[in-house]
């Protein structure tokens, strides 16, 4: 790679505008470096770089390409990590705030992409159309009234994070002259009602909604939150949606909650394993609307993300605090290292 500030990246896709960025500010370079077949190269590139910009898809990034402390421990000139996403499953956080280097993600970069993608899910699952289009594909002879479906005029919408995406799924409820329900232990009530929803306790949102849609980040205080018990604190017949992380829904409880008719229906679009296995339990059932992790891979939405992620990148090259950092608390000293690092 060329002398200068260095931005490194994998060869995983990602939109033209993230290196047409910031190969217009003067000074940077970007190095690519393919995740299979060539490890020394993409050595030789993170050993020198002061950015690298991590893909967030866990499963299609190898772990040796994960920002562990082992890798931090190779890369003594970086400054900050970069994730390609709103997640950040493949960062090890709390290693690179001990090492002093900034985390960014893009948080609400594709938000609105995810939350019509949320609403495709609703009314795929609320109108029967996924099971209608199936059956439609397979036999002939039954009646329009076995698939026949809900309005949603009138229902109401429990959501569990409302955030960047959680608020314009609550605006869209709003459309369609739903009842907006919310928690979010990030936000005051005041500030739950200002982004459009009522705020109550989780176990009561559970209880009231009559499709329950997550938003919130996948950490330990929301790893398995909905078990078992939480399926079961839900209305009978209510539908479960999910975009946020694998990880936050116990799978197997899922399963037992639709087959059991607890539930009458789920949208998923983040999985334990991604893409899951051909013969996942979940994707035998009709009711049942899978995607793999595409709510938020939309044209626009990866050019968005692309450009913020260049945009914050190129500002904190220009030592500038990101309004995207993942830990505060690493950057007094990410700062200092800057200056020392970069002059």
């Amino acid at each position: 790679m060329a002398g200068g500030t260095r931005v490194v990246r994998s060869d995983l896709w990602i939109d033209a505008i993230f290196d047409e960025r910031l190969k217009g500010e003067a000074g940077v370079s970007v190095g690519v470096f393919p995740v299979r077949g060539h490890s020394a190269a993409g050595w030789d590139m993170l050993s020198a770089a002061h950015v690298y910009h991590v893909s967030a898809a866990k499963d299609e990034l190898p772990r040796e390409w994960f920002v562990s402390a082992e890798l931090i421990a190779r890369c003594p000139q970086l400054l900050c990590v970069s994730s390609s996403g709103a997640g950040y499953d493949t960062v090890d956080v709390a290693a690179c705030t001990a090492a002093g280097i900034a985390v960014v993600n893009q948080a609400g970069g594709n938000a609105p992409s995810v939350a019509e993608h949320t609403f495709g899910f609703i009314l795929g699952l609320s109108r029967r159309m996924v099971e209608g289009d199936r059956r439609l594909h397979r036999e002939t002879g039954y009646a329009r009234e076995d698939v026949m479906g809900h309005e949603i005029r009138g229902r109401t919408l429990g959501i569990v994070g409302i955030g960047h995406i959680g608020r314009r799924v609550a605006a869209l409820a709003h459309a369609f002259g739903m009842k907006v329900l919310a928690t979010d232990p990030l936000l005051s009530p005041d500030e739950i009602e200002r982004r459009g929803a009522r705020p109550v306790p989780f176990e009561e949102l559970l209880a009231q909604s009559d499709i329950v849609s997550l938003h919130c980040p996948r950490d330990a205080s929301t790893l398995k939150m909905m078990d078992a018990q939480a399926f079961a604190r839900m209305k009978k017949g209510a539908l479960f949606i999910t975009t946020a992380r694998g990880g936050i829904h116990d799978e197997a409880a899922l399963v037992q909650a639709l087959r059991r008719g607890q539930l009458a229906g789920a949208g998923i679009d983040v999985w334990d394993q991604e893409p899951p296995p051909l013969d996942h339990p979940l994707l035998a059932l009709d009711n049942v609307y899978g995607t793999f992790h595409t709510a938020g891979v939309t044209h626009e939405a990866r050019r968005n993300v692309a450009r913020i992620a260049a945009d914050q990148i190129a500002a904190l090259l220009a030592g500038e605090r990101p309004p995207r950092l993942v830990n505060p608390e690493a950057w007094p000293a990410c700062e200092q290292r800057r200056a020392r690092i970069l002059g």
